[in-house]
């Protein structure tokens, strides 16, 4: 016969499984979190025509410039504030490939400038660009569809000095100056043959054809800088107005899950408290607390409980405040038993006998003084519990003294 193998103990610990679930559930939350948050931890110091990028197509000089300045700027990640502007003023830097949108969505006072450069990110230093390059005519002539679908691009050489509105200026526009041709729109700056400024009819919606006058490459020569400062003081309604720029048609719009919503303010403290109770739930379903209770009888047998069902239906009944005429009847006939006084006294006599019992005992009161509050209904509940809590002293002292 073969030898029965020895059973092997549990090779795990009591506080090893707990180390192990403590562990699971840090994991487990750790993951939940990066799925929420997820879009919000992205780098966004990334090249391109973004509102972030520090790179030669980016715009973050210009948001710098315009701090320097003294202006509030905000980088908006929500798609509502395409829609609801509150006063803002709204500059979409289009990129050359992006998130279509639709311009009769967006809330004015806006600037929209179109796209010029595409780039080759550098594999060094990821945040730059290794070498830019004028786009495709065809791919700005599509992003320029979507604000006016009857204008066209043209390029020209650079023109020199420009009339505009707030004087002339004399901006340097890299390889050829981007302008728009259109009989819908408004003219604000041009030169022969195209719009560099142009304004939407019956809109507060410009449109900047040529984005050298706002990207970092183009805003660090001067003349180009003073331009794109003074085209946003010319469109905006004071220093005071505060400019935002969309950041959500490069891809950085903030994400509204359900799970973000229940892991943030204010829905935070609540998901804790349903955590915790989920995991009491569960150690109070493995654990057991002492012996399982037998359920219980629904009527309670016994005298008590037969006491209490009474009291109970002359609570409901509101007849407390008649019972004192009973009480009264009652306690005389405990007297009368406890004392032995003869059963064939009249009430006046019992009276009588008592009373003179409570002087020859030197008590305060009798019972004529004592008893004759009860002798009719109480004026409430708490008369009645009053006047029966002192005929029992009464009682008690008549019968035990002042023991």
């Amino acid at each position: 016969m073969s030898e029965r193998l020895p059973q092997a103990a549990n090779p795990f610990s009591g506080r090893v499984v707990l180390i192990l679930l403590a562990i699971g559930l840090v994991s487990f939350a750790a993951v939940l979190s990066l799925m929420a948050w997820s879009p919000e931890l992205a780098s966004r110091d990334r090249p391109g025509a973004t509102p972030y990028s520090r790179s030669a197509s980016g715009y973050a000089g210009l948001i710098d410039m315009l701090e320097a300045e003294g202006r509030t700027v905000s980088v908006s990640r929500l798609r509502d504030n395409m829609e609801r502007s509150n006063g803002r003023l709204l500059i979409i830097t289009m990129p050359l490939y992006g998130r279509e949108f639709n311009i009769d969505e967006i809330a004015p006072p806006a600037l929209i400038v179109l796209p010029k450069w595409r780039y080759i990110a550098n594999p060094a230093r990821q945040a730059f660009e290794l070498d830019t390059r004028l786009a495709d005519k065809k791919t700005v002539d599509a992003m320029l569809g979507l604000v006016e679908e009857d204008a066209s691009l043209v390029r020209l050489r650079n023109p020199g000095k420009l009339a505009t509105p707030f004087g002339k200026v004399a901006p340097d526009f890299d390889h050829d100056m981007q302008v728009v041709r259109s009989s819908e729109l408004e003219d604000i700056i041009s030169i022969p043959g195209g719009l560099l400024l142009a304004k939407l009819p019956g809109e507060e919606i410009y449109l900047l054809s040529d984005p050298d006058v706002f990207n970092n490459f183009g805003i660090a020569r001067l003349e180009n800088a003073v331009t794109g400062l003074s085209i946003i003081d010319y469109i905006g309604r004071g220093p005071d107005q505060t400019v935002v720029f969309d950041a959500t048609i490069h891809g950085f719009e903030r994400s509204r899950s359900l799970l973000k919503t229940i892991l943030d303010i204010p829905f935070l403290g609540a998901t804790l408290i349903a955590l915790a109770t989920m995991g009491l739930i569960g150690w109070a379903a493995s654990i057991r607390f002492g012996a399982p209770e037998r359920e219980a009888a629904p009527f309670a047998p016994g005298k008590q409980a037969l006491a209490d069902n009474s009291a109970g239906l002359i609570t409901m009944a509101k007849r407390e405040p008649r019972m004192a005429p009973g009480y009264l009847s009652l306690t005389r006939r405990a007297l009368i038993k406890e004392l032995g006084l003869p059963k064939t006294l009249s009430e006046e006599d019992i009276s009588n006998l008592l009373d003179r019992m409570a002087q020859q005992q030197e008590m305060d009161t009798t019972w004529s003084g004592t008893g004759h509050e009860l002798s009719k209904p109480a004026a409430s509940r708490e008369d009645l519990r009053h006047k029966a809590r002192a005929l029992w002293h009464w009682r008690k002292e008549i019968t035990h003294g002042n023991d």
